[in-house]
């Protein structure tokens, strides 16, 4: 995987920006006066918030709409080998456009070390960066909003898991839902993210009881169970584990734990649409979906709040696919899957690889 591909970027149309004022409760600015940040729109800043994790300043990067009325709150959340600088462009500019507040958090950056990688430091850092953006913005908390792709992804379901109070939805693209499976999975690959959950978890799998705590404590299969009240759309490419990092079973299973018993997908039907990147005859059905106009959906799957999509694709995320849905759904609330035509901001289909 490479970082996200811009000669792809959304074209996505830009309200215009008024000076936002602070109160007390200002942004505590990286650096004086007006930072360029790489690959994201200017009116974005580089700030620090307090994590109630260690009682240190941590990076994010934020943004909020002027005007006083409450707004939506996005949590976008970086990928598995990146930082909350990495270019992800393309949540911010949905937030201008459409008024929304944004917070794109480092969470300990890349997942290579104990301190990231799932960690409790992880888990309060997220939380805290979302108390952060409530203090400084005035955020409708019926309208707060978790996303990511890859390695975001599995944080998202993470969270999901470990803060479903704070969500009225959530959307994960491509994401690692076990970590012990996922471990197995780039080992045969010979992918160097094996060797980054060794430096994260302790060591090797079954090595030793402390090492395999550490993995299933990081693991969104620990927690996810606990987000069934949330809505929660899940998504992953069918060609993905082949030309991507991350086997469409991850996002599968991840599916069967948020789902009825009578609406999981079987562990053969998992296994053959992992291991031959195709559906099998018995789940096909035509879906249209203008969404997914340019990754067409090849099997969908819904239970209550949770659903998960197979498209033509790898490791790929549909931001237009994500935004229009999360934008239907309240906390609270059951699951809106009727989404509607987007309004305000020109999309045109576009398709992103996700970041490693």
């Amino acid at each position: 995987m490479k970082h996200i591909n811009m000669t792809n970027a959304l074209l996505l149309g830009l309200l215009a920006i008024m000076p936002a004022v602070y109160g007390a409760d200002a942004p505590v600015a990286e650096s004086q006066g007006k930072v360029a940040l790489k690959g994201w729109p200017s009116a974005v800043q580089k700030v620090r918030y307090m994590s109630t994790a260690d009682n240190t300043l941590q990076p994010t990067l934020f943004y909020k709409p002027a005007g006083a009325k409450p707004v939506p709150l996005l949590v976008a959340l970086h990928t598995w080998s990146g930082d909350y600088l990495q270019p992800e462009p393309a949540y911010a500019k949905w937030c201008i456009a459409k008024g929304w507040a944004f917070v794109h958090p480092n969470f300990r950056g890349p997942n290579k070390t104990p301190e990231a990688c799932g960690s409790e430091l992880v888990v309060k850092d997220i939380i805290s960066a979302v108390e952060y953006a409530k203090q400084n913005a005035n955020i409708d908390p019926d309208r707060i909003y978790l996303v990511g792709g890859s390695g975001g992804a599995y944080a998202a379901m993470l969270l999901a898991g470990r803060a479903p109070q704070l969500w009225a939805g959530v959307s994960a693209w491509c994401g690692i839902f076990d970590l012990r499976d996922w471990y197995k999975q780039t080992s045969v690959r010979k992918l160097n993210y094996a060797t980054m959950m060794e430096s994260s978890c302790g060591g090797v799998p079954g090595t030793s009881a402390e090492v395999d705590a550490q993995f299933r404590a990081r693991s969104a299969s620990a927690y996810l169970s606990k987000a069934k009240g949330v809505p929660v759309d899940l998504n992953t490419g069918i060609f993905d584990g082949h030309k991507g990092s991350v086997p469409t079973s991850q996002s599968l299973e991840a599916f069967n734990c948020l789902a009825s018993p009578g609406d999981r997908l079987s562990a053969a039907d998992i296994a053959f649409i992992t291991k031959q990147a195709k559906i099998p005859d018995a789940l096909k059905k035509e879906i249209n979906d203008p969404l997914y106009s340019r990754c067409k959906a090849l099997l969908r799957k819904t239970s209550g709040n949770t659903r998960v999509t197979v498209f033509e694709g790898g490791h790929d995320m549909l931001f237009e696919a994500a935004f229009a849905w999360l934008e239907q759904q309240r906390k609270g609330k059951p699951a809106v899957w009727d989404v509607p035509a987007l309004s305000g901001v020109d999309l045109k289909g576009q398709l992103i690889e996700v970041g490693k």
